[in-house]
């Protein structure tokens, strides 16, 4: 966090202590997600896969953006990311909905967080 706060940040970037708040929140939501598609009888594979592979995109976008400063790779990583937190969120509704609903606010998040990734390059 401590070089994104050294960037040129985009107009309606949040104070710093929000980050950590918000992604909190996020990882419990997905957490839940998952364990409701988990309790699923016969439960999709497919979507247990999406959700592990948008979670190692997740992992590596950080490193892309705050330890190598690669910001315009980092925001075309951040789309990819975006795409499977979409599938992730269509394979989850077929097996709950509860579980999609909660990947939501996540979606939206990662989209302002590429609205910011884009405004830092």
């Amino acid at each position: 966090m401590k070089a994104f706060e050294t960037v040129n940040q985009p107009p309606l970037t949040p104070p710093m202590w929000l980050f950590p708040v918000v992604w909190s929140i996020l990882f419990v939501l997905m957490g839940i997600a998952s364990y409701l598609v988990v309790l699923q009888k016969g439960e999709d594979t497919k979507a247990l896969t999406l959700y592990t592979v948008q979670l190692i995109f997740n992992f590596f976008w950080s490193i892309w953006f705050f330890n190598l400063g690669w910001y315009l790779f980092a925001f075309l990583w951040l789309v990819a990311l975006w795409i499977l937190i979409i599938a992730t969120t269509v394979a989850f509704y077929r097996i709950s909905k509860p579980a999609a609903w909660l990947m939501l606010p996540y979606l939206v998040w990662v989209a302002f967080a590429g609205y910011l990734n884009l405004g830092v390059w």
